[in-house]
C-alpha cells in the first residue's frame, strides 16, 4: 500500500481522494454473487452480534456503487420492534438529518440520486450503520471526502453507537487520521465483527459483540461531556 507524499493534510487528502477511488473501483468489479454472499455473512453476522433493543433507532444508508446492502439486518431489526432511519444531506458542512424509513414509505431522490424518505418524521438514531470504502487498522474509515458522518456523529445530541461495515478486502494499515477523524465502535466485514474505536481491531465472537453493544447503549446514559475523549 502506498503512502502519503508526507504528513501535511494537502497530501493526505490528495492520497486519501485516490484510495477511495481505488477502493470504489475494486468493489464495483466484484461480481454480483461474490458480494451477494458476503452481503448474506456480514447480515449473519449483523443479526447474531448486534442486539437492537425494540424502539430503537438504527440509520442506515441506501446502498451506493456496489455497497453492502444493509437493508437484509434491518428487516431484521424492524421486525424486532427498531425503527430504521435514512440519511438526508441539508447542506455542504452540515450534519445529517435521519428521517424514518419503512417499506412502502414516501421516498425522494437526494445527492448523488440516493434515495431517502419524503417528508417522513425526523429521528435521532441510536446505532449506525456506517459504510466504508475502506477501514483501518484501529477502525478509521474512508468515506467519500465530504466529512458528513464524522460530522454528524460528533454534532448529534446524543451519543450513537457508530457500527462500520465494508468488504475485508478494503482492511488497510491506515488512513492517517486526522483530530476531525472518528473511529467506528465496531467494523463488521464478511469475515467478523472486530471492536474498534480507535484501538487495534480485535475479533469479536457474537456473544462478545452482543456485550459490547449493550454496554456502549448502557454508558451513552451518561452526560454528553463524558463522552468527549472518545469521541
Amino acid at each position: 500500500m502506498s503512502e502519503p507524499a508526507s504528513k501535511d493534510w494537502k497530501d493526505i487528502s490528495a492520497w486519501r481522494k485516490a484510495q477511495r477511488a481505488h477502493w470504489i473501483d475494486w468493489r464495483c468489479g466484484v461480481s454480483d454473487g461474490q458480494r451477494a454472499e458476503w452481503g448474506q455473512r456480514m447480515t449473519a453476522l449483523l443479526a447474531a452480534g448486534i442486539p437492537v433493543p425494540p424502539a430503537a433507532v438504527v440509520g442506515f444508508c441506501w446502498p451506493f456503487k456496489a455497497e453492502f446492502d444493509a437493508r437484509f439486518a434491518v428487516r431484521q431489526w424492524r421486525d424486532g420492534g427498531a425503527v430504521a432511519a435514512l440519511p438526508e444531506v441539508v447542506g455542504k458542512g452540515q450534519p445529517l438529518r435521519f428521517r424514518q424509513w419503512w417499506p412502502g414509505a414516501p421516498m425522494t431522490c437526494g445527492v448523488y440520486d440516493i434515495p431517502l424518505p419524503d417528508g417522513t418524521p425526523e429521528v435521532l438514531p441510536d446505532i449506525a450503520i456506517v459504510p466504508m470504502n475502506a477501514c483501518d487498522s484501529r477502525g478509521y474509515r474512508l468515506g467519500y471526502g465530504g466529512g458528513y458522518f464524522d460530522r454528524t456523529l460528533a454534532a448529534l445530541e446524543r451519543r450513537v453507537i457508530a457500527i462500520g461495515v465494508t468488504f475485508d478486502a478494503c482492511r488497510v494499515p491506515s488512513i492517517f487520521p486526522q483530530a476531525h477523524d472518528l473511529p467506528m465502535d465496531l467494523v463488521v466485514t464478511e469475515a467478523g465483527v472486530f471492536a474498534a474505536g480507535g484501538e487495534p481491531l480485535e475479533r469479536l465472537d457474537a456473544a462478545a459483540s452482543a456485550a459490547r453493544v449493550r454496554a456502549l447503549l448502557a454508558a451513552r446514559r451518561l452526560p454528553r461531556s463524558a463522552f468527549a475523549e472518545s469521541l
